[in-house]
């Protein structure tokens, strides 16, 4: 399978799961022992405006490879018909972006290059 060739929603799909994955995890890590707490903590990073606003910094910083920001174009540049009511369709276009990547890295067995992103994004 060639993961450059993957429609860049089926791997923000991917990238979706793995990404909340990781926010749970250092959410729980961090003592939280609330669900309903961790539920509104977590929107910090999960919603379309958070995400959004964490991969224009990256981007800012010039923190991803050529090949990152490939994957990152292809995704923001995706012509999705819909977004949710709670951001624009730039936010979300950016947020799948973050998504997809993640997703890429993952069918690429970069599992390395997630947790610097995730770890960034963390704060850590």
């Amino acid at each position: 399978m060639n993961v450059k060739e993957i429609n860049v929603l089926v791997l923000a799909y991917l990238g979706d799961t793995i990404y909340e994955d990781y926010i749970r995890k250092y959410l729980i890590n961090t003592g939280i022992g609330n669900v309903n707490d961790l539920q509104r903590e977590s929107l910090k990073y999960v919603s379309a405006n958070g995400q959004a606003d964490f991969i224009k910094k990256l981007l800012d910083e010039d923190f991803f490879s050529e090949e990152e920001i490939g994957i990152i174009k292809r995704a923001r540049n995706n012509s999705s018909k819909s977004h949710p009511k709670s951001c624009d369709a730039v936010t979300y276009r950016y947020a799948t972006a973050l998504e997809a990547l993640i997703g890429y890295l993952e069918l690429s067995d970069n599992k390395k290059r997630i947790d610097e992103i995730m770890e960034r994004i963390l704060g850590e």
